[in-house]
């Protein structure tokens, strides 16, 4: 399970790399977009895999830290996930901004001559 999901973050956050090196303006910021989304599933990963252990503890009895599931993980990409969508709004804005002025998408500013 480890194996896979590490696999899984890499190709992600390499398709992100290699987006970020893209000469457009949303295929830098899908990019970056990709790369929060493996970091954050590094984030969730680092609180161990568990298949049906529960992040709290149960009502009525003693807490056993070996069988609980780790909240901070948890909250820690929640936090992330709601920064990554206002810095992506962000990024968004500047790009059309940037588009407007002119009048290219191209993260150098200008268009490629064939």
């Amino acid at each position: 399970m480890e194996l896979v999901i590490s696999l899984a973050i890499g190709i992600v956050f390499g398709s992100g790399i290699w987006l970020i090196l893209r000469p457009r303006s949303f295929q830098v910021l899908a990019g970056l977009m990709l790369m929060s989304y493996a970091v954050n599933l590094f984030i969730f990963v680092m609180g161990r895999l568990w298949v049906d252990a529960p992040p709290l503890t149960p009502a009525g009895t003693t807490p056993n830290p070996a069988v609980l599931a780790d909240p901070l993980p948890q909250a820690l990409v929640l936090t992330a996930i709601v920064i990554g969508f206002a810095t992506t709004a962000l990024y968004l804005v500047v790009m059309i901004g940037s588009r407007g002025l002119t009048g290219t998408d191209h993260v150098d500013g200008k268009e490629p001559e064939l």
